[in-house]
């Protein structure tokens, strides 16, 4: 299924609201404020989406966000935080983090996994089936299979997991903007990357509500 074709699925069946009026987003509407802001680094703003590769709607939004994070400037950066609590998700949050060490997690790869799984249908379910997907990819089997049992791997799951707790992401896809708001297409729908935009001239202007 194209991405295009996603969203408008996911639009008809009403699990995207309606976009923004005119008008500021609202808090508690479109975006809610952390309880406990998180570390942030001073002089940086850091966007954090919580996804899933399964996930259709994580898929729909993918290309748009890599499209926004091309265009921010230095002081804005994106992190992507593959999240989920079964095993399957936690292999291919180990694959996404393999990648990541090996310096291989480059933006066609990353769409590249995403295609695989909702337009391909290939179902990674076991190590090798991983291994058998990244190197279709180009990358280095041998070397990804090493990374991807790695203690290092799995303490970058981990602290993953963490962070998707003490943000309050209970659904994916969810961004937080400068360890203070969350928002996503549960919220904004259509106007997700708007809300992101007005949360960060929230944070250059030293606002925390």
């Amino acid at each position: 299924m194209k991405r295009r074709d996603v969203a408008l699925a996911l639009a008809s069946a009403g699990l995207l609201p309606t976009a923004l009026a005119q008008g500021s987003p609202v808090e508690g509407k479109h975006y809610v404020r952390l309880g406990q802001p998180l570390p942030a680094t001073p002089g940086s703003i850091e966007v954090l989406e919580f996804f899933l590769y399964t996930c259709p709607a994580c898929y729909a939004l993918d290309p748009q966000l890599e499209t926004w994070a091309q265009r921010q400037p230095a002081s804005v950066s994106l992190r992507r935080v593959p999240v989920g609590m079964q095993a399957m998700q936690k292999l291919h949050q180990r694959m996404f983090y393999a990648l990541q060490a090996m310096g291989a997690m480059s933006p066609s790869v990353h769409a590249g996994i995403f295609n695989a799984f909702h337009r391909a249908g290939v179902q990674v379910t076991d190590a090798d089936a991983a291994v058998a997907l990244v190197a279709q990819l180009g990358v280095d089997a041998t070397k990804f299979r090493q990374t991807l049992g790695s203690f290092a791997v799995q303490n970058k799951v981990n602290q993953g997991l963490k962070l998707a707790e003490l943000s309050g992401a209970d659904g994916v896809p969810t961004l937080v903007v400068a360890g203070r708001w969350r928002t996503g297409p549960a919220l904004a729908g259509a106007q997700t990357l708007a809300v992101v935009d007005f949360l960060i001239q929230q944070a250059r202007a030293g606002k925390t509500s």
